[in-house]
């Protein structure tokens, strides 16, 4: 990973690689992990900052975010589609 990160969540994808976002510092920051190279690459953010999220890959292939903290540990009622 390119950012340390706790709290966050991740996601394997219909092409085997993983979407990890946010964590513990409330980053913005998602990473696509592809296992066969096993690099790192920044995939845009998310439009808010969160941690201790939850993400659930829909039937299209889209990620779904939703929930969370933000950094002054206000619970999130938003959600964003990747």
């Amino acid at each position: 990973m390119n950012c340390a990160r706790s709290g966050h969540a991740a996601s394997v994808l219909s092409n085997r690689h993983v979407l990890v976002t946010g964590g513990c510092d409330t980053t913005s920051v998602a990473e696509i992990y592809d296992p066969s190279t096993g690099t790192w690459t920044a995939t845009g953010n998310m439009i808010a900052a969160r941690s201790y999220h939850t993400m659930s890959q829909l039937t299209n292939g889209t990620v779904l975010l939703a929930g969370g903290v933000d950094s002054t540990s206000t619970y999130l009622n938003s959600a964003e589609l990747y």
